[in-house]
């Protein structure tokens, strides 16, 4: 399941040289997404859960939706 970004927090990193969760996310889900807008979810599929954009957001803008099978390892 794809990360889900909240659109009231998240200001595309406005001012950064970068999106952070574009250059984190270690399975390229950000790619295309232009800086200072919305992060697209461009491959919602190759979202393996790693949680890097989530804890490296300065926002607080991503949450990860575990997938029911996966929960279990994150009790």
């Amino acid at each position: 399941m794809p990360p889900i970004i909240d659109p009231e927090k998240c200001d595309g990193c406005a001012g950064r040289k970068y999106q952070i969760c574009v250059e984190h996310c270690v399975t390229d889900v950000f790619v295309g997404s232009k800086q200072g807008q919305l992060p697209v979810v461009a491959f919602p599929e190759e979202c393996f859960h790693e949680n890097a954009c989530v804890l490296d957001c300065p926002r607080n803008a991503i949450k990860l939706r575990i997938p029911l099978q996966m929960s279990v390892v994150y009790k």
